[in-house]
């Protein structure tokens, strides 16, 4: 390795950087340059931050939220205790929906989608915590916030079918969700509409 490529742990550096979603060989290398010349602030903060992140945080022990405590935030606001339960698949789907403020009630995050061929089955995902918070929460509507994609309807449809014997309203998002789309990549008007034009499952 010559020397103007940077030392061994800047590579080392790079090359964790180009391993993190959405970034490549080139943006990590910016992106690294960039910390190095600024290291006595933002390295540094970084730096900091990154490891209290890495020991204060956890999951929600309700609804799967990433936190630092045993509830989050959104769990132990008592007037987001409305009614409505908001299901997605993963924590970045939670954040997307909170970006666009149109959802006051509370999450549920199931870990993933079922799953035939990668075997990942109800028992896999926070599907069972569901259903016993719905039957302890008083939960009035459950709305399935889940991607447009094969695997996240057929895991709204297991959900809904579980769900029917509590008697509860079970609604999926409608209008403005491309299918095939991601949550996460959505922008929040879309996310917004589609959430006020949800519609029974």
């Amino acid at each position: 390795m010559s020397d103007s490529a940077g030392s061994d742990d800047i590579q080392a550096l790079i090359a964790l950087m180009a391993r993190l979603p959405g970034l490549g060989p080139r943006s990590a290398r910016r992106i690294v340059l960039h910390l190095i010349r600024r290291r006595s602030g933002a390295m540094v903060q970084l730096a900091e931050v990154m490891a209290r992140v890495s020991e204060t945080s956890r999951e929600c022990l309700r609804c799967g939220n990433i936190t630092d405590a045993d509830l989050c935030p959104i769990c132990t606001d008592a007037r987001r205790a409305n009614g409505e339960l908001c299901v997605v698949e993963d924590v970045a789907d939670l954040w997307a929906m909170e970006r666009g403020r149109a959802f006051r009630g509370r999450y549920h995050v199931l870990g993933g989608t079922l799953s035939a061929l990668d075997e990942v089955g109800p028992e896999d995902l926070r599907i069972p915590t569901l259903i016993g918070r719905v039957a302890e929460e008083g939960v009035r509507e459950v709305i399935l916030a889940l991607d447009a994609t094969v695997e996240g309807q057929t895991t709204a449809h297991y959900i809904a079918e579980a769900l029917a014997p509590l008697g509860v309203s079970v609604t999926g998002l409608a209008q403005g969700v491309p299918v095939g789309g991601e949550l996460d990549y959505l922008d929040d008007g879309t996310i917004s509409a589609a959430l006020r034009a949800r519609r029974a499952f």
